[in-house]
């Protein structure tokens, strides 16, 4: 017999960048040599002060359960550390920590959405903020993002056009993936705007919001009015290259974080319990880690978009923080006679060895695009293998 899956999972989407990853993997094992913008992953080692920690803690016997909450320190701790950066007024009451930053989308649309209600989300944008609000049966709207004269910026009109009666949320990732954009403070301000005309609630994608070389971030909930009407995702994978420990926090008003406490104990019962003490090392202990991390992204950034605007054809942005880059390559692609985005990131695969994704892995595009864009992650490539993939991915399209 057939196994009969539930009807609700067609609307489930994926985070393609696996696929992509999946497939350089693939070729790579054929004997070819790849270099790997595809996947937001980090080959940045996490600081050592966090790994004595864990292990410390594991040995101490923090191996068993801890609350659905999340340890107490880390939570007070993690809020005195927010509200430091963000000017705001958080307690531990205002965090649950999360095995990772992905839960806490998950987790935000099953608290605050209803079947039919309308969310506001990027396009382009990380892919599992569609897929949610669809598999749980809300109506996703998609907003854009539009070339500035520094880097992307947001269709503002068209936001607040889209806004209808039925609109309850509105997705933020400032900094985003995959533009690399960050919210100018008119553009925030206006956001801000919006959300209390509307009433509208927030969910605040701050994964990037400490992976900047230049300036300082800013959040949304740190404006007047935005921290009760606001969900923060935060998540340790970037600012301590802890990708794979998988430790994440939800931030924001008490009422929404008891609901979100009380899905962790129906989804995972509750956050691994002795890398919530090499989080707290993380954020209290020595900052030399850090530091170096975002020292080692920068030459990245730099060497990656120095090379990018060698290349005929291509035009790309230098974005203050994130660790993506989001080439315009329409160009590019009609000198090869090319218009197919997975001919073109195939072709550059098979023949160069670089691998990449697309606009396409960012959510549908939208019908009024003509521009085309791929991105890429410099997070998991060394600064000596970018200058030596570029300079074939540079042949492949002048050629």
């Amino acid at each position: 017999m057939s196994t009969r899956i539930a009807k609700r999972l067609s609307r489930l989407g994926t985070e393609t960048a696996f696929a992509v990853s999946a497939e350089a993997a693939a070729f790579s094992a054929g004997g070819n040599r790849i270099y790997p913008f595809h996947l937001g992953d980090m080959n940045i080692p996490t600081p050592e002060n966090i790994i004595e920690a864990t292990v410390r803690a594991m040995k101490d016997g923090k191996t068993g359960y801890c609350p659905n909450y999340g340890i107490p320190q880390l939570r007070e701790i993690l809020a005195d550390d927010i509200n430091r950066s963000h000017g705001t007024n958080y307690t531990a009451g205002n965090v649950a920590i999360q095995p990772g930053g992905k839960p806490v989308i998950n987790k935000f649309f099953l608290a605050m959405m209803d079947p039919g209600d309308e969310v506001l989300y990027p396009s382009p944008g990380y892919p599992i903020y569609e897929s949610q609000i669809e598999f749980h049966g809300g109506r996703a709207i998609p907003y854009k993002y539009v070339e500035g004269e520094n880097n992307f910026e947001l269709a503002m009109g068209e936001i607040e056009e889209s806004i209808t009666p039925k609109t309850r949320l509105l997705v933020l990732n400032d900094l985003q993936n995959p533009t690399g954009a960050e919210c100018s403070d008119e553009e925030l301000q206006k956001v801000a705007e919006l959300a209390q005309k509307h009433d509208l609630f927030v969910l605040c994608d701050e994964a990037y919001f400490d992976i900047r070389y230049e300036g300082r971030s800013h959040s949304l909930a740190s404006l007047p009015g935005m921290e009760e009407r606001c969900l923060i995702l935060y998540t340790f994978s970037k600012r301590f290259a802890m990708t794979g420990w998988r430790l994440g926090a939800a931030v924001g008003p008490k009422d929404l974080i008891d609901v979100i406490a009380k899905l962790n104990v129906n989804d995972e019962s509750c956050s691994n319990h002795f890398i919530q003490y090499g989080a707290i090392e993380g954020l209290t202990g020595d900052k030399s880690g850090p530091e170096e991390i975002l020292r080692v992204l920068k030459d990245r950034r730099d060497k990656t978009v120095e090379i990018l605007d060698t290349i005929e054809g291509v035009r790309c942005f230098k974005p203050n923080a994130t660790f993506y880059l989001f080439p315009n390559v329409t160009a590019a692609m009609k000198k090869k006679g090319l218009t197919d985005y997975e001919q073109f990131r195939k072709s550059a695969l098979h023949e160069t060895g670089v691998s990449f994704c697309t606009r396409r892995h960012f959510g549908r595009p939208l019908p009024d695009e003509t521009e085309l864009y791929i991105r890429l992650a410099y997070s998991g490539i060394d600064t000596n293998q970018i200058e030596e993939g570029l300079a074939k991915f540079k042949t492949f399209v002048e050629k």
